[in-house]
Parts: C-alpha cells; sequence; structure tokens
C-alpha cells in the first residue's frame, strides 16, 4: 500500500539532509515512529532517517558527523544546529543475547530494511515527496488500531526479546490492540525477558504505565506473564494501577503508587528501587513521597509537616492521595505554606556565630540543639523571628550553658 502525506514542518526542517543523500545518487527515506505518527496525526518531534548509503559514504557526504552506531550503521549527522541519526539498510544476524544481531550485513535495498523492523505499524519509510512506503499493511493495521508483529512475532521477540515490551508499550501509547498471534507470542516468549537488562526494561515499563491507555497496555503485560521477569513485580498493584482512572504523570508517581499498593516495608521499598536500578535521587523522593502519603492518612496538614517535606513533594503527596481515591487538599497546603515564617533553618534571625557572640558562649552541643528548638518554636508561632525575642527565649529555656 501507498500513501502520500503533507510533510510538516520537522520534516521539511530535515529534509535538506535527504535531499543532500538523493542527489548523490543514493535513496533515502524517513523511517519508523516519525512516519507512524505522522500517519496517526500526532505531533512529530524528531525523525530517524535510513539510507542505501553506507556509513563511510555518508561520512563523506556531510562535513560535521559522529560514529554513535557505526558498526551497526548508525552515523550521526550534525545539520544546521540540528542532529540526525542516518542508519545504512541493513540485515541482521542470529541473535544470541535475544537482544542485538551478533553481526549486520549493509545492504542497498530498503525492502530488506524494513523486514528486520518490530511490529509493521513502525515498518514504514517516507520519501522527500511524502510518499509513505508500506510492504506490510501497517497503514491498514494503523487504521484497525492494531500491533501485529513484522512477520513471525516468535522470531521478532527471539531476535529482540526487548520488542515485548515494545508491543505493551505501545498498546498503552496508542490504545491499540495487539493482533492475536503477536499476542500469544508474548505468553510463549515472556521468559526471554530474563536475558534483557533491567535499565532497558525500565524505560519501556515507564513509557508503559504514564501512558493514556496503561489500561489496555498494563492487562497484555500482566496476562503475558512479562511482569514475572521484571524485578520483583507482583500481580495485584499491578492491575491496581491498570484500574487507576487517572492519568500517572511521571515516574516518582509511577513508582509510590505501585509500592503503595504493594503494602511493601520501609526496607523492601528501597530493596526493590534499588532492583530497578533507580537514582539515589528518585529513591530519596519516592521513600518520601510514601511516608509522607501514609501520614497523611492519618494527620492533618501542617507547617512543621510542609516544612520538612518541601513544597513539591507535599503536593505531589497530594496528587497521590486524590488518586487513589484518599481525601487531598492542595490548597491548604499552599495556603499554609505561602503564611510559614520561615521556609529553612538559613531564614532564621540568628546564626549559630550570632548566639555564641550574643550570649558569650562557648560552642558545644548545646548550640546545635538551640538552634533545632528556635527553628521548631519559629515554625509553629510561639516565637517571633527576631534576635532577641530568640536570645531571651534559649535563655530562660536553659539552653545557654552557665558559665
Amino acid at each position: 500500500m501507498r500513501k502520500s502525506l503533507p510533510l510538516s514542518a520537522v520534516f521539511l526542517e530535515a529534509l535538506p539532509v535527504l535531499t543532500k543523500l538523493t542527489q548523490a545518487g543514493y535513496e533515502a527515506y524517513f523511517v519508523g515512529g516519525s512516519v507512524r505518527d505522522a500517519l496517526l496525526g500526532k505531533t512529530v518531534n524528531d525523525v530517524d532517517i535510513a539510507t542505501s548509503a553506507f556509513p563511510n559514504e555518508i561520512k563523506a557526504l556531510f562535513n560535521k558527523t559522529i560514529d554513535v552506531g557505526i558498526d551497526h550503521g548508525t552515523v550521526m549527522v550534525l545539520w544546521n544546529d540540528l542532529t540526525y541519526e542516518i542508519t545504512t539498510f541493513r540485515t541482521e544476524s542470529t541473535y544470541q543475547d535475544y537482544r542485538r544481531p551478533d553481526s549486520v550485513t549493509f545492504v542497498r535495498s530498503l525492502s530488506e530494511d524494513l523486514k528486520r523492523r518490530d511490529f509493521t505499524i513502525n515498518a514504514l519509510a517516507m520519501d522527500s515527496n511524502g510518499n509513505v512506503t508500506d510492504l506490510f499493511q501497517g497503514i491498514t493495521d494503523l487504521e484497525k488500531q492494531t500491533i501485529r508483529a513484522v512477520g513471525k512475532a516468535d522470531e521478532r521477540f527471539g531476535e529482540d526479546a526487548l520488542r515485548m515490551m515494545r508491543a505493551t508499550r505501545f498498546a498503552a501509547q496508542l490504545g491499540f490492540e495487539i493482533e492475536s498471534n503477536t499476542h500469544q507470542a508474548l505468553s510463549h516468549n515472556a521468559h526471554l525477558l530474563k536475558h534483557v537488562a533491567v535499565e532497558r526494561i525500565q524505560v519501556e515499563f515507564i513509557k508503559m504505565c504514564l501512558g493514556l491507555y496503561k489500561n489496555k497496555g498494563l492487562p497484555y503485560f500482566i496476562e503475558s506473564n512479562l511482569y514475572q521477569f521484571c524485578p520483583s513485580l507482583q500481580e495485584k498493584p499491578l492491575k491496581q494501577l491498570a484500574e487507576l482512572k487517572t492519568i500517572i504523570e511521571n515516574e516518582r508517581q509511577l513508582w509510590s503508587l505501585y509500592l503503595l499498593f504493594s503494602e511493601s516495608t520501609d526496607q523492601e521499598i528501597k530493596q526493590f528501587m534499588k532492583k530497578w536500578k533507580l537514582s539515589n535521587k528518585q529513591i530519596q523522593q519516592v521513600t518520601a513521597l510514601i511516608s509522607s502519603v501514609r501520614f497523611r492518612l492519618d494527620h492533618p496538614v501542617s507547617r512543621p509537616y510542609i516544612y520538612h517535606l518541601g513544597l513539591d513533594l507535599a503536593l505531589e503527596s497530594e496528587n497521590l492521595l486524590q488518586m487513589i481515591g484518599r481525601r487531598s487538599d492542595k490548597e491548604k497546603i499552599k495556603e499554609t505554606y505561602d503564611l510559614m515564617p520561615i521556609y529553612s533553618k538559613q531564614d532564621l534571625a540568628v546564626t549559630g556565630k550570632d548566639l555564641l557572640r550574643l550570649t558569650e558562649s562557648k560552642a558545644g552541643q548545646w548550640l546545635g540543639d538551640a538552634l533545632n528548638a528556635v527553628e521548631e518554636a519559629v515554625l509553629s508561632g510561639s516565637l517571633n523571628n527576631n534576635k532577641k525575642d530568640i536570645v531571651d527565649w534559649l535563655l530562660k529555656q536553659s539552653f545557654v550553658p552557665k558559665q
């Protein structure tokens, strides 16, 4: 099937790169997701280019290039302050690690290149005039809202096990159904996912859970048992994620919701996130969010709560409460925050040096205890944030050691 599309701005911007290749006698096409999204009427943010030119021929044509994956035929071209990944048409050998081919062979044939792609909706190529080449009924599958493997699904998943995650991710992002043979192949080959690095699985899992149609993608992920070959995932909390009516907006929401649904202990939470290779910052934020949501289930909003958690995470905690169907109050958070007398210890009217000078005392453990007490008293509103009141209060509280 052939179809013509008007070229949107992102394609027109890249057109000189395509033209340079074709004027040199090579074939060149926009390929993959950018063509799929253009056919769906979605916004296209970047494009990939495939060509009959071999890597050394690409490099000879363009002044500025980077060898980002030259062994597999990919050269990055810098053009008008933008970068484009240009990949040579290729065929691939066996995949002994279920992720990357043992070797690739560069070819001059577009059809040979499209045969190796994962799904029909991605096996599309568009030329400089907007003419789309579709050798595997990908356009029909787009119209039917179907995800179907190119050729035999078992072979495609045996070549690259991550394609199974991509299938469920596309279902979650596009709201498409997975074609029956492709669906069956997910279950047959789910065990191959254990050969894929967790970092790569994580990327697809996050995209799936953040998809507009996670209620379609996650059931495929669960039914095919793919989840069993991901670090410590459990069926019940995954089903609860799928049943959420609201969109999960970001990664920390995702991990916080999953772990809240799993009713994990603090130790289990940290172990789980380490298995998923989350950064220390992510681990700290998710741990704080889970603790704050659990706290808010039984406690009202207060100054100390917002002060120690921070406005950003306090508001995110209210989002999470709302998502799980519990009472939340973002306006109360904002109102309380706006009226707080201090936002950090640096906002206190005195420093440690001030206290030493004003009390004519020597440094010691008392100083840290005193500043902490002042911080809490000012925050609660029981102490005015000025030097005289603070020093008088400390003297009355017997924080300052006697000389």
